[in-house]
């Protein structure tokens, strides 16, 4: 096989994916096939498409009536229909590794002793490090302060302790340069349960791992009568040997306060997840136990799934003109294509199972060692054949929407997306049911225990002929339809993420630049950057159909409008009022309810609210979500992970709290940097009050250019309202500026007010940088100041920055996404 170089496969996949670097880096990053060492061997994504497709061809091969290279092939091409997501992209048909190609898998809740503790933390590493997330339950750990089993001492510590060791676990383990992924859950009725909520308050706790609570019906209920709720353990027995009684609407406030000021728990809805579950009537070893990292896929002990997308915006003809329609005819054929092609992946799968429980077999290991890993593969393999789970899904929900000319979060958008998931879960339940004709049903396959939730409504909406063959021949794959996080996919298809909505239609990003007139920002090592235009993909064709430009889309045209300009545009668009900080939030929970109904799985979603969003709306949402039918919810406040200043009182209320500057000192330490915005150089000056930022100025650079770029601390001495005095050592002398306003422009000199008089009043740096950092268009000057505010942010304060570039993270599908270098958590 030929090697190629990275500059080569960049290269390559730039033309491929016309001009798109960010798409370009990501596909070559995580997808192009690769050996252990690193070594490229796939120049486009074509390569990789062709890959995949001879794959699947093998394995339709072996079936009656199967599909062809070319059929296959003809749904990847371009990323504009089929997409399989993450581990099947990466793996399928990778002959250098041995890892799986399941996206996600749940193992079973952890055994009540230390030994367990050890097992399930070396069964989650296991399957992390051949790139899957992983997802269990703690709620059989027994409660603080019980007898732990094998010791008669009191005071056990009880679940908060190993939720950090499982948390730690998965931050040591990486795959391809993706860090592991977890979902620690706890039942509601677990009486530790007010402890797992509030542990990550605390955010240097569990900081590897998302946390969800599960919530049963009966407390959900009681919310609305006496409140009166009992706690045992253990949780699910009908003798619990502890019992307590609480008020729920005090926990259901902690609940509630929790997420609007740090954005978790999640709530899983799990009396919903167990009554809708296709796998209801199969028995205990198929009842759900937990859930995927992201949510999409409430499992069983040792099962696991794979997922595939399908574009829906490739389905919309005319797209963002009049004559704009949904082509249901291709995407029935094409959902029916997909669920055969997850099937086929599952074969492939077993084949990489195999390979995986051999190696093992095969290590010079002692048998005590690998032991639990072994039993582990063997255990999924066996759940993999018994029911042929597959996780078929969707991207480009919002701009399918837009295209069709119906603005997202309305009722009218709501019922369109409605019918389009109407008819996949339809038509992927018929393809089912002719592979059971053709191929055999999934091996636990039994009539009688078809039954309840889900299964009766799909049955229901069938046509006549297949609610028989049905009867007759039963349904190749156990579960099959979900809606997960599509963060890189939808970079690779161009589109909306998932379920969302567009984040942005528009927005800026920054590069390298040797031309100095380009130059908006110099940073420390000296070198030069510029600021451009980004805009969503779907935008530019809007753009482009409706003739905005002089001819069709100009691509430099755009990048040229003023950011008012560009604003203007977004109003005529089909994206107005249409973004994630726009839609509204409470539309958006019905919406994911309506679409639940035709979703055997869950659905990956985040509802986002405004900064100032009360914790009484926050309520109102979760109580929403319930009474519409969801299986679970996370919503995400703007800032909310950054912390706000807030008075925490007993029944979760808060208040603004004001507060008076502290006084200045005469003379203020001084920190000193140089950069480059609006096309000159600039000097910042940062006065500190015991070592932390009290005010900021920045002016064009003054004096002398050597001592400009040379001199990094000083003094700062105010002389009266308006008059500032800089000193400074250079060259061993005193260096005196004797009043730095008289440099500065009117709006500089009110931007540095503005933004000193935050940092006087209490207001944390991170939250200006944040601010800064959010805003779509601000000036370069103004990211400048936010960029020097970084260099006095600790770990902490930055949590939510990107591991790979550092820029700030957006929440989309319950998922943390990097718009600027494609770095995804949950792919």
């Amino acid at each position: 096989m030929n090697k190629f170089t990275r500059e080569e496969v960049i290269a390559s996949a730039l033309v491929y994916f016309k001009g798109d670097s960010l798409a370009a880096n990501v596909w070559a990053d995580k997808y192009a096939l690769k050996d252990s060492e690193g070594n490229i061997y796939e120049k486009t994504p074509l390569d990789m498409h062709k890959r995949m497709a001879r794959e699947v061809a093998r394995i339709e091969d072996k079936y009656k009536n199967p599909l062809s290279y070319e059929e296959i092939l003809e749904v990847f091409v371009g990323f504009k229909y089929l997409v399989p997501q993450g581990s099947p992209m990466a793996g399928i048909g990778n002959p250098f590794v041995k890892t799986s190609l399941s996206n996600c898998y749940v193992i079973p809740p952890t055994h009540d002793s230390y030994g367990g503790i050890m097992m399930t933390d070396q069964q989650q590493v296991q399957l992390m490090k051949r790139r899957g997330g992983v997802g269990h339950d703690l709620g059989t750990i027994r409660p603080i302060g019980s007898i732990a089993n094998g010791s008669r001492l009191k005071g056990n510590t009880g679940m908060p302790l190993f939720m950090e060791r499982f948390s730690n676990s998965t931050r040591e383990v990486a795959q391809d340069n993706r860090r592991g992924a977890l979902m620690l859950s706890c039942p509601i009725r677990h009486p530790d349960a007010e402890v797992f909520i509030d542990k990550k308050m605390d955010t240097k706790q569990v900081t590897g791992a998302n946390v969800s609570v599960k919530v049963d019906d009966e407390f959900m209920e009681s919310l609305t009568k006496d409140g009166k709720y009992t706690q045992r353990f253990p949780v699910d027995g009908n003798n619990p040997k502890i019992t307590k009684e609480i008020d729920s609407r005090t926990l259901w406030n902690k609940i509630i306060y929790n997420a609007w000021k740090s954005a978790e728990p999640g709530v899983l809805f799990w009396d919903t997840i167990l009554r809708e579950s296709p796998t209801q009537g199969y028995g205990k070893s198929w009842k759900e136990s937990s859930t995927n990292p992201c949510g999409e896929i409430p499992l069983n002990p040792y099962d696991s799934c794979r997922l595939l997308a399908i574009n829906l915006y490739s389905y919309v003809d005319n797209p963002f003109t009049e004559f704009a329609v949904f082509n249901t005819e291709k995407f029935s054929n094409h959902v029916r294509k997909a669920q055969r092609i997850m099937d086929d992946i599952i074969d492939l799968e077993v084949e990489r199972l195999d390979a995986i429980i051999d190696k093992i077999k095969r290590d010079p290991e002692p048998y005590g060692v690998k032991e639990v890993e072994l039993d582990l593969w063997i255990n999924i393999r066996k759940k993999a054949i018994e029911g042929r789970r597959t996780g078929l899904g969707i991207t480009a929900e919002g701009d399918m929407i837009a295209a069709l000319g119906y603005t997202y979060g309305t009722p009218d958008a709501t019922e369109v997306a409605v019918s389009v998931h109407k008819l996949m879960a339809v038509e992927a339940y018929k393809s089912s049911i002719d592979m059971a004709e053709e191929r055999g049903p999934f091996n636990i396959y039994y009539l009688a225990r078809e039954t309840g939730g889900f299964i009766d409504r799909i049955f229901e909406a069938m046509p006549y002929e297949y609610k028989q063959k049905w009867r007759d021949h039963g349904r190749r794959n156990i579960a099959m339809l979900t809606i997960a996080p599509t963060g890189t996919t939808s970079l690779m298809t161009q589109t909306s993420s998932g379920i969302e909505p567009v984040f942005m239609p528009a927005y800026k990003r920054r590069r390298k630049t040797e031309n100095a007139d380009l130059c908006v920002f110099k940073d420390e090592i000296g070198d030069m950057w510029e600021e451009y235009h980004v805009f969503h993909p779907k935008f530019k064709e809007w753009y482009n159909i409706n003739n905005m430009g002089t001819t069709g889309l100009d691509v430099k045209e755009l990048e040229n409008c003023t950011d008012a300009e560009i604003t203007e545009l977004i109003k005529l668009s089909p994206y107005y009022n249409a973004t994630s900080d726009d839609v509204d939030y409470i539309e958006k929970v019905y919406m994911q309810g309506a679409i639940q109904k035709w979703v055997d799985h869950s659905i990956s979603v985040t509802v986002n609210v405004p900064k100032d969003t009360t914790v009484d709306t926050v309520a109102e949402i979760y109580m929403t979500a319930w009474k519409q039918g969801c299986k679970g919810v996370t919503i995400y406040r703007d800032g909310s992970r950054a912390g706000v200043l807030v008075k925490h009182t007993d029944d979760h209320n808060t208040e603004i709290i004001y507060i008076d500057a502290p006084k200045r000192p005469e003379t203020l330490e001084v920190d000193m940097y140089n950069f480059r915005a609006l096309g000159q150089d600039w000097t910042g000056i940062v006065g500190l009050l015991k070592g932390k930022p009290y005010e900021i100025f920045a002016m064009p650079q003054f004096g002398s250019k050597e001592f400009s770029k040379s001199i990094t601390k000083g003094t700062l001495t105010r002389k009266g309202k308006q008059r500032y005095k800089l000193s400074g050592v250079y060259k061993s002398q005193e260096y005196i500026i004797d009043n730095i306003i008289q440099f500065m422009s009117a709006d500089e000199q009110y931007q540095t007010r503005d933004l000193s008089g935050s940092l006087r009043h209490g207001r944390h740096p991170k939250h200006i940088v944040s601010d800064i950092d959010k805003s779509s268009y601000v000036s370069s000057f103004r990211r400048a100041i936010s960029r020097i505010l970084k260099s006095y942010l600790t770990n902490e304060d930055v949590s939510d920055k990107c591991p790979s570039c550092s820029e700030a993270l957006v929440f989309e599908s319950g998922c943390k996404t990097c718009n600027h270098c494609g770095w995804s958590a949950c792919s």
